[in-house]
């Protein structure tokens, strides 16, 4: 199961830090991802981190502003978002799954979803 939290309302330019709490597996056995679906579009690829936090990817409309990292003692996940922009709106989905991948469908454990809202 995973949980994610932190999301809110903030101005353009303001940062934000989701984190996933995962349970009932071990964490470090899983890619972890987040993900984010805007109002009338479809789940987009945000970020992804490998089990040991290693290598990170993302898309690069966030490139340089959000930064993934995973905390395996704590079974947790985050994402850091800074300089946020009014595009950024979204509910934001932490993932798990086996490989490395930008595709929703490789991910078999999803999160609730936590809604981001960035006022321009």
């Amino acid at each position: 199961q995973l949980q994610a939290s932190g999301g809110g309302l903030v101005q353009a330019g303001g940062s934000l830090r989701l984190s996933c709490a995962a349970s009932g597996r071990t964490f470090s056995n899983y890619v972890m991802g987040w993900f984010r679906q805007a109002p009338g579009k479809e789940r987009e690829f945000v970020a992804t981190i490998r089990r040991g936090g290693s290598n990170t990817y993302y898309t690069d409309s966030v490139k340089g502003r959000f930064t993934i990292s995973r905390d395996n003692a704590k079974n947790t996940g985050y994402l850091q978002m800074n300089s946020l922009k009014a595009e950024d709106t979204a509910v934001y989905y932490c993932a798990a799954g086996a490989i490395v991948s930008d595709d929703p469908m490789r991910y078999d454990y999803w999160g609730q979803g936590t809604e981001v809202t960035v006022s321009s």
